[in-house]
C-alpha cells in the first residue's frame, strides 16, 4: 500500500516556518511522503498567517488555491485561531487549527488519511525536516509574547511567552551543528525575554548548569563553533551583556532590534516596552564595545496619532542611530488590535504613502554610506546560491531573505554553504561586489 502524499503550505515569518518544520518532520517520521504539488495529493495542509489585513488575505487565497487543485484541505497557524474567517470563505475546508496545535494538526490528518507505516521510509534526518537550505537554520527559543502592543494581536493568536527549557534548546542546536548547519538564526516573539517565565531556572549541560535566561543561552550557543545571529531583541538594559560576546567572535555582531519608532508618544500609544529607554546612548554604548555591530530593524509609519513632527523626530532619529538596515511598514488596522480603539486621529493613506517614501529614501542613502565603509575590506561570506564561479552570499552583517547580499566571482567553483573570504571591490545602496580572496 503506497504512503499517503501531503503538500504543504508554509506563509509567514520564520517563526511559523519553524512550526512547519516541525509538523512536517512529524509527517515524515510517520510515513507520509511530502508531494511539491497540491494536484494528485491526498490532502494539502496550509500553515497560515493572521497578523495583518494583507496577510489575512494571502492566507485565504492560499487556501482557495489548495481547495481548488486538490480539494481536501487542512487549515492550521495564526488565522486558524479565527476558524469562522475562514469558514466564512471556504466552508469545506476538512479542519482548522490554530497556531502551534501539532497534535491537533497530526490528529486531522491521521483522519483523513490514515498513515501507512513504512521502516524503510520513515528515515527522518536527526535535525528534522527543514525548509531553509542545508546550511543555516532557524532556532525558536520560545512562543508567544507577554508583551501588550497596542498595534499587535500576536498574544491573542499564541499566548503568553513559553520559554524552552535551555538544555532543550541547546541540544536542538548541537543537533544541527552536527548535521551541517553553518549558520542558527534564534528566533522568538522576544527573544531578550527568554526565561522570564521559567524565572530563569537552570539545567544541566554536558558538565556545568546554565540558567535558561538570553545572555547564558548566547554564550553557549557561542561555543558551538558556528555562526549564531540573535533576531527580534528588545532593546532592554541587559542585552549590553551579549555585546561582549560578539566583540570576542562568539556570537555574530548583528542585532535585529524591532524599534518600530522613535516618537516617544507614538511608542507610548503603541505601548512598545521599553519604550522610554534611550535608545541612542545604548546603541552608542554597543558600538564602543563592539565597533563592527550591525543592526537592523523595523519602524512603522503612519501609526494613528503620527504627527509630522512625530515622524521628523524618527528621520532625525535614524541620522543618528545610522540603522545598518531598516524595514518599514505603513501602519493597517488589524482586527482585535488596541491601537482601533484608542481614540487616535487616523493619519491619511496619500501621507502614510509620503512619509513610506521619505523614510525608506533617508534610510537607503544611510544603508548606502553603512556599506561604503566596507569596500576594500576582507570579510568572511558564507554563501547561498552558487552558479559556479560565481556566486550570491551574505557577510556576517546580514541576515538571509531580509538583508542584502555579496555578489561574489572567484577563479574556483564555489559551493553552497562554505564560508570564503571576500575582498570587497564596491557597493550600492543594499549589496556589496567582491572577489573569492
Amino acid at each position: 500500500m503506497n504512503a499517503p502524499r501531503v503538500s504543504f503550505v508554509s506563509l509567514g515569518c520564520p517563526k511559523a516556518l519553524v512550526d512547519s518544520e516541525r509538523i512536517l518532520t512529524r509527517l515524515r517520521a510517520e510515513g507520509y511522503e511530502i508531494a511539491r504539488n497540491h494536484d494528485g495529493a491526498d490532502l494539502v495542509v496550509v500553515n497560515t498567517c493572521g497578523f495583518l489585513d494583507s496577510a489575512r488575505d494571502e492566507s485565504l487565497n492560499a487556501i482557495g488555491s489548495a481547495l481548488a487543485e486538490n480539494g481536501r484541505v487542512i487549515v492550521t497557524g495564526c488565522l486558524g485561531a479565527e476558524p469562522d474567517v475562514i469558514r466564512a470563505k471556504h466552508p469545506n475546508v476538512l479542519a482548522i487549527t490554530g497556531p502551534q496545535a501539532y497534535e491537533s494538526v497530526m490528529s486531522a490528518v491521521h483522519e483523513a488519511a490514515p498513515p501507512v507505516h513504512d521502516p524503510f521510509q520513515d528515515l527522518v534526518p536527526p535535525q528534522g525536516i527543514k525548509l531553509t537550505p542545508r546550511h543555516y537554520a532557524y532556532l525558536k527559543i520560545s512562543e508567544g509574547c507577554n508583551n501588550r502592543c497596542s498595534f499587535c494581536i500576536i498574544p491573542a493568536l499564541r499566548g503568553d511567552l513559553v520559554s524552552r527549557p535551555v538544555v532543550d534548546v541547546l541540544r536542538e542546536a548541537e543537533r544541527l551543528a552536527k548535521a551541517g548547519v553553518k549558520e542558527l538564526l534564534v528566533i522568538s516573539q522576544d527573544t531578550s525575554a527568554y526565561g522570564v517565565d521559567l524565572k530563569y531556572q537552570a539545567g544541566q549541560w554536558k558538565d556545568r548548569e546554565i540558567r535558561t535566561k538570553f545572555l547564558d543561552l548566547a554564550r553557549e550557543l557561542g561555543e558551538m563553533g558556528i555562526w549564531v545571529r540573535l533576531h527580534y531583541v528588545y532593546p532592554y538594559p541587559h542585552v549590553g551583556e551579549v555585546i561582549p560576546l560578539m566583540a570576542e567572535g562568539k556570537v555574530l555582531p548583528y542585532l535585529d532590534i524591532p524599534f518600530q519608532h522613535a516618537s516617544p508618544q507614538v511608542l507610548k500609544n503603541m505601548r512598545r516596552p521599553a519604550h522610554n529607554e534611550k535608545t541612542l546612548e545604548r546603541i552608542r554604548g554597543w558600538r564602543e564595545i563592539s565597533p563592527d555591530l550591525a543592526v537592523r530593524s523595523t519602524f512603522i509609519v503612519g501609526f494613528p496619532g503620527e504627527t509630522e513632527e512625530d515622524f521628523q523626530l524618527l528621520l532625525d532619529w535614524l541620522d543618528e542611530a545610522r540603522i545598518d538596515r531598516a524595514g518599514c511598514f505603513k501602519y493597517e488596522p488589524v482586527k482585535g488590535a488596541r491601537s482601533n480603539d484608542m481614540g487616535l486621529p487616523q493619519v491619511a493613506d496619500e501621507i502614510k504613502e509620503s512619509r513610506f517614501r521619505r523614510f525608506m529614501e533617508r534610510q537607503q542613502k544611510i544603508s548606502a554610506a553603512q556599506l561604503k565603509k566596507k569596500v576594500g575590506k576582507r570579510l568572511p561570506v558564507i554563501i547561498d546560491q552558487s552558479d559556479g564561479m560565481s556566486a550570491k552570499g551574505r557577510t556576517k552583517y546580514d541576515a538571509p531573505e531580509i538583508d542584502g547580499v555579496v555578489h561574489v566571482t572567484s577563479r574556483r567553483p564555489l559551493r553552497t554553504g562554505e564560508v570564503i573570504t571576500v575582498k570587497i571591490e564596491s557597493a550600492d545602496a543594499y549589496d556589496l561586489h567582491g572577489f573569492a580572496a
